[in-house]
Parts: structure tokens; C-alpha cells; sequence
């Protein structure tokens, strides 16, 4: 009974401090300097947008990203969080990397011209398939 007491006490703690909670128009944009090398930002969706959250940032060392995060297959037994970014930076010799992604149900997909692409990797899985003998494997 006493379990029983307290459970039921933390239980109508949390729904008045859910309750107290101050929730932001849906509409906000909310820009953060967090020092003087990096901005970020995100916004809240609109409550009838698919979108679950949208973030971006810029460094003053030239790196940027962006994601967009959403839900597939709504009330269903497939459904499953799709985020879609990309980011880009720029190493010590100069050259810029570029990456947009997807990472879903079928896990994450990243695409760049400097990655390799699925078709190597597709050949490279068939070869070792191919001659197991060279992996160790009989």
C-alpha cells in the first residue's frame, strides 16, 4: 500500500510539472551564440507540419550542417523516424567535403562525391561472398 501511495504522489507531480511547463508558439525561431565560433539554430514545427525538428549551424572555421527529422509510415507497425541533412567542412589543404544523408528504416545513407560509392561497395560485398577462402572461411 505504501508503494502504491507514493507511485500515485510521483505520478501527480509530474502532470502538474507538465502542466507549469511553458511551451513555445510553434512558429519560434530560436538562434543561439553559444561563443563567438559557432551559431546555432533550430525552430519549432508548425503542429500540422510532418516535421518533427529542423536544426542548422555555422562555424567560423567553415563547417555548416543542417537536419530535418519527420516520421514515415504514421501509425502503422512501420513507423520509423527519416532524418535528412547534409553538412560540409573544408580541411587544412583546403579542399570542402560535402555530405547530404538520409538515415531512416534502412539505416544511414550518405552520399559525397569524395565517398565511394554503392556500386564499389556492392562489388566489393559479391567478390568476398565470392571467395570466402581469403576471409579465413571454408
Amino acid at each position: 500500500m505504501n508503494q502504491l501511495a507514493i507511485t500515485l504522489c510521483i505520478l501527480m507531480e509530474a502532470v502538474i510539472i507538465a502542466a507549469k511547463t511553458e511551451r513555445l508558439p510553434a512558429t519560434t525561431i530560436n538562434t543561439i551564440n553559444y561563443n563567438k565560433n559557432a551559431l546555432f539554430s533550430y525552430y519549432s514545427p508548425q503542429p500540422s507540419s510532418k516535421s518533427l525538428y529542423s536544426y542548422s549551424y555555422n562555424t567560423d572555421t567553415g563547417i555548416q550542417a543542417q537536419e530535418d527529422g519527420h516520421l514515415n509510415h504514421i501509425n502503422t507497425e512501420q513507423e520509423a523516424l527519416e532524418a535528412r541533412g547534409s553538412y560540409s567542412y573544408t580541411d587544412a589543404e583546403g579542399n570542402t567535403f560535402q555530405v547530404s544523408y538520409v538515415a531512416n528504416e534502412n539505416g544511414f545513407q550518405p552520399e559525397g562525391t569524395h565517398l565511394s560509392t554503392a556500386s564499389l561497395i556492392k562489388k566489393a560485398l559479391q567478390y568476398i561472398a565470392q571467395h570466402p577462402e581469403e576471409n579465413g572461411e571454408k
